[in-house]
């Protein structure tokens, strides 16, 4: 199997997961504020490390942290009858504010060294 297709359906991968986390978080932090907070947070920052470790290069976290963004934001937005996940409060703030932080702190985090054999 050719090495740029298996890289490519590793980012789908992490699109679809960074949603699933996005979506999971949003639930989880309003639900059992506020350690449900840190959860969402901690597994927000565990993925966009993991997919930029996992695929090599910054563009696993962009795919994990496109597909958290995308989701976070469709589930902001509510409905028409004025339905929505988020509340309003200082929690979901910080859960948006913070997992945008987290990816850019993952994104400059520098590499650490290779060891020599």
């Amino acid at each position: 199997m050719n090495t740029s297709a298996v890289r490519y359906a590793a980012y789908a991968g992490l699109l679809v997961l960074g949603a699933v986390v996005g979506a999971a978080g949003t639930l989880v932090q309003a639900a059992w504020f506020p350690l449900g907070l840190l959860l969402a947070l901690l597994a927000t920052a565990a993925l966009f490390y993991g997919g930029m470790r996992a695929t090599g290069n910054q563009a696993g976290l962009a795919a994990a942290g496109g597909g958290w963004l995308l989701t976070v934001i469709l589930l902001s937005l509510g409905r028409p009858e004025g339905d929505g996940l988020f509340g309003g409060g200082i929690g979901e703030l910080v859960f948006l504010f913070g997992g945008m932080g987290a990816a850019v702190i993952c994104a400059t985090v520098s590499r650490l060294p290779q060891g020599t054999p």
